[in-house]
């Protein structure tokens, strides 16, 4: 199977599992995000909301695609951008980590190991933006897929946690102590994803390295 990475951009937001696509459970506090479901405003929500992510901080989600079908995704940021964060009784996060906050694996794809190899190429471009850690909030009572990830999966992909609580822990993946799991996810994610795909640009092609070096100025 033919597998890569794309940024989510506005581009291939419709191409998310459709319960997601739409949804703003992290990109709104819980009041404004009832407000917009009242009024069937989400879609727009979640565009304006990703628009200004992209121009502020640069791509914060990655869409992983097997043989051109896309087959799972995860988003990720700076806390400032997911008010969500607030309502979860273990927050907040550290200030020197980006936030994990959510994404899926299309149910065919299940059990291929595609949700690793989605959390390393979040590492490896967090790490490249000069952040030292990755931090998630787990759902320690999941039971089916949901806006939050399960906790158990979390700490399978090398998270800690650094906060329990009996629903929610946050859990925190150390990116420059992990020496050998950093190694592992680097090579992982060159053999096996390929070219991570930018939208084009007017200097030409751009490889891995320099996707991945590129900070939020160049978006």
């Amino acid at each position: 199977m033919a597998r890569r990475l794309e940024p989510l951009t506005l581009a291939n937001l419709g191409e998310l599992p459709v319960p997601c696509r739409d949804c703003v459970f992290w990109e709104l506090d819980p009041v404004a995000a009832r407000q917009a479901d009242r009024n069937g405003d989400t879609a727009l929500e979640k565009e304006a909301w990703l628009s200004q992510l992209l121009l502020d901080w640069g791509p914060a989600g990655v869409v992983l695609y097997v043989d051109d079908d896309p087959a799972g995704f995860a988003l990720y940021g700076p806390a400032t951008y997911l008010p969500r964060i607030q309502a979860f009784p273990t927050a907040p996060v550290s200030p020197d980590a980006v936030v994990l906050a959510t994404g899926r694996i299309q149910p065919r794809y299940l059990g291929l190991g595609l949700g690793k190899i989605l959390v390393q190429a979040v590492a490896k471009d967090v790490l490249k933006r000069g952040f030292r850690a990755v931090e998630a909030f787990g759902d320690s009572r999941w039971n089916g897929p949901g806006c939050v990830w399960p906790t158990e999966f979390l700490r399978a992909v090398g998270f800690g946690v650094v906060r329990e609580h009996p629903r929610n822990p946050r859990l925190r993946l150390d990116l420059r102590s992990a020496i050998t799991w950093r190694s592992e996810m680097e090579a992982a994610v060159e053999r096996l994803m390929g070219a991570i795909r930018p939208e084009p640009s007017p200097s030409g092609p751009v490889t891995v390295r320099d996707a991945l070096r590129s900070g939020p100025e160049s978006s």
